[in-house]
């Protein structure tokens, strides 16, 4: 029963931030619900035996996150787009915040996960290795090659709009 009540304060404690995380992966509210949703639930089994818990939920929603990109699953298509409405002023700040989010959603998962943690959890290299259970080496190395990509992909967009 004590577990089930140190669960409970944790979710409640934790939730927002761990849904932000699932949305900066899944770029799509209703897939990050269903991804924290699931990566809970499967914290729950383990619950008993974690050692520090947001940490291993947040590699739980790592992984999820990878094994559903990896098999492409999707549940639900949007049928229409609604549209923004801009704020005052704001536009030109909400079509770089767009351009960017594109251009997170092009890299591979791994480097998006990676950019995730690093630049919006701002969580340091070696929590990250442990997060996705690599060495701090190919977090550096995957953080570059993602950083390029983006690097590349603004140059472009600059050429672009000339």
């Amino acid at each position: 029963m004590a577990d089930r009540a140190i669960y409970e304060a944790f979710v409640q404690a934790r939730s927002d931030r761990l849904l932000r995380t699932a949305y900066l992966l899944t770029r799509d509210w209703a897939l990050a619900e269903d991804l924290l949703q699931e990566s809970l639930a499967k914290a729950w089994f383990a619950w008993p035996g974690v050692q520090d818990p947001e940490a291993y939920v947040r590699r739980v929603l790592v992984t999820t996150y990878t094994s559903w990109w990896r098999r492409r699953w999707r549940r639900e298509l949007p049928s229409d787009d609604l549209p923004d409405t801009p704020v005052d002023g704001g536009a030109e700040r909400a079509g770089d915040r767009e351009s960017l989010w594109r251009a997170v959603g092009r890299l591979p998962a791994r480097q998006r996960a990676v950019i995730v943690l690093r630049f919006y959890e701002d969580l340091p290299v070696a929590e990250v290795a442990h997060t996705l259970g690599c060495g701090t080496g190919t977090v550096k190395s995957q953080t570059a090659k993602a950083l390029a990509k983006l690097r590349v992909d603004e140059s472009i967009l600059e050429e672009v709009s000339r």
